[in-house]
């Protein structure tokens, strides 16, 4: 229940922030909270189980990844995504996340890594198979930031992390109007075969086309199903 005698207690209890920031993403991502509309603070709380301060917290870090916008007592404003709005998007993880590959390539993958990118790939595979298209998401959007970490670069990590939600909230979206993604997945195969094999360039040229078909795909549902406002 909501603890709105005590409003100190999210800031005594660190992981309620993170649980309340982890409840209103979710919400979000899967439509529950509806674009455009706005949810104030105690309902939120009550819904999640956490007091007011936490759910403030959580939306001033949504609100910096461009998912809401905080409005001094009026709750939080769910902001809608359009296909312009992913035209954009994609034009700088076109630019962005190729870099981080070649990157990620020229660093090498520890261990660790390439287990963790292996582990991502074959999820996708797996769940393609099984025509999972959410468990094919789910595992499609681990690898890029899996990816976008191996390059080592903080900053890179920082300005590509906010459009990758916004991709994945789209793609969720669309999940049932879209082609099989065959091609996506063996996409993810082949450049994590540049990473371990340290091509730099190979690893550059299949992610530029991959994010190319992916975007053009995307923008191209959403004007067709005039999906402008998810």
């Amino acid at each position: 229940m909501t603890d709105e005698k005590n409003p100190s207690a999210g800031e005594k209890n660190p992981g309620a922030g993170a649980k309340a920031y982890d409840a209103i993403k979710a919400m979000i991502l899967d439509g529950r909270l509806k674009p455009s509309a706005s949810y104030l603070e105690a309902e939120l709380a009550e819904w999640i189980g956490v007091s007011r301060t936490p759910v403030r917290e959580a939306g001033l870090r949504l609100e910096r990844e461009g998912l809401v916008k905080v409005r001094p007592r009026r709750g939080l404003l769910i902001l809608p995504v359009s296909a312009e709005d992913m035209t954009e998007i994609y034009q700088l993880l076109t630019a962005l996340e190729p870099l981080a590959a070649e990157l990620a390539a020229e660093r090498g993958l520890s261990a660790e890594q390439a287990k963790a990118m292996d582990n991502a790939t074959t999820r996708m595979e797996r769940a393609l198979a099984e025509d999972n298209l959410v468990a094919w998401a789910e595992g499609d959007d681990e690898f890029h930031a899996l990816l976008v970490e191996a390059a080592g670069n903080k900053r890179l990590i920082e300005a590509t992390a906010r459009y990758r939600t916004q991709v994945h909230r789209a793609r969720m979206a669309t999940l049932s109007l879209r082609p099989r993604p065959e091609q996506s997945t063996v996409d993810h195969r082949v450049l994590l075969d540049c990473l371990l094999k340290g091509d730099a360039k190979g690893a550059r040229d299949v992610h530029v086309a991959h994010r190319q078909a992916a975007g053009q795909m995307l923008t191209e549902l959403l004007a067709q199903h005039r999906l402008d406002n998810l």
